[in-house]
């Protein structure tokens, strides 16, 4: 095999373990903006996995399991907005929460429903994303260099990859472009001028959390209808927790988000790849040290290799009105 041709491979790969990521972390990069510092990330994405799991394969639509999954994983965000916000409670606990809620309540639900040991039944081809083949791909093959990297790269995803990939400049356009994206900034960095100013620090925040919700639930369905077959237990194996420190690690910014996300997708497809193969120098990795490949660089970069990250002022400070 050829270095091109790994080349392709390893990048298409990392571009689909990525797309979950880039999802979660633009997810929390609305919360937390907005002043509410969001870890249970990774339980609303698990939860949005199992409703787009089970009601996918109900309804036999992958349409259906998507939208299931945004509407979990909202209720799911309006109970931690309920918490944090309009009870005032402590963020992280709250976060936490979900995230252990979660993680045992679609173990029970899913053996209680469908009685195979942690796991929805496989998904028929019909009730999951398919393949998209773009326009002349094949056409386009032949050319050197370029048309590989079409056909293989660009082309043939689903559509939840492109759909992760557009809200890159999407996000970035509400957060810097739009009157929404200002007061959700301002909202994060001093919701006292803006609450002077006549807008509802309280009814921006839950704005956030539901944008927040609809993106896990986005995200967890890419997991269970186009990543895999169904749902199964703890399929987001921490993938919450890693879009979490990415968006640290971009510094609350949805570009450096993206390349982020890429780079801790890169480091989950090498260990995939490279797990049985010999490196050169080095031999034989064992295999749960290549599987942890991508949390050791999570510690590694968080423990002081990006320079300052510099988080919202008000983020994780729940708002207490003035009198």
């Amino acid at each position: 095999m050829d270095y091109f041709q790994l080349f392709l491979e390893l990048a298409q790969s990392t571009v689909r373990l990525s797309t979950p990521l880039i999802l979660a972390a633009l997810a929390g990069l609305f919360t937390e903006r907005a002043g509410v510092f969001d870890i249970g990330l990774e339980g609303k994405m698990l939860g949005g996995a199992f409703a787009a799991g089970c009601v996918a394969f109900v309804a036999q639509s992958a349409m259906a399991g998507l939208l299931a999954a945004v509407v979990v994983s909202v209720l799911l965000s309006l109970v931690h907005g309920f918490a944090s916000i309009t009870q005032r409670g402590n963020q992280i606990v709250s976060g936490v929460a979900i995230n252990f809620i979660v993680a045992g309540s679609t173990v029970i639900l899913g053996e209680a429903w469908f009685r195979q040991g942690g796991r929805t039944p496989a998904l028929a081809e019909g009730a999951r994303f398919q393949v998209i083949q773009l326009p002349f791909a094949e056409e386009l093959r032949g050319v050197p260099l370029l048309g590989p990297i079409y056909a293989d790269l660009i082309s043939g995803h689903q559509a939840l990859t492109y759909l992760a990939f557009l809200m890159v400049p999407a996000s970035w356009w509400i957060l810097y472009r739009t009157r929404f994206g200002l007061r959700l900034r301002a909202v994060g960095e001093n919701p006292g001028a803006v609450d002077t100013a006549g807008i509802s620090v309280i009814w921006m925040r839950y704005r956030a959390v539901i944008c927040c919700g609809i993106l896990c639930g986005i995200a967890g369905a890419y997991l269970s209808l186009a990543a895999n077959a169904g749902w199964t237990k703890g399929m987001t194996a921490g993938k919450g927790y890693i879009a979490l420190a990415a968006l640290i690690f971009a510094k609350w910014k949805p570009v450096p988000v993206m390349f982020a996300c890429l780079l801790f997708g890169f480091l989950d497809a090498f260990a995939i790849r490279y797990q049985s193969t010999p490196l050169p120098l080095i031999g034989k990795v064992p295999v749960q040290l290549m599987q942890a490949l991508p949390y050791i660089l999570t510690v590694i970069l968080l423990a002081g290799f990006i320079g300052k990250a510099i988080p919202p002022r008000a983020g994780g400070v729940p708002y207490v009105k003035e009198r």
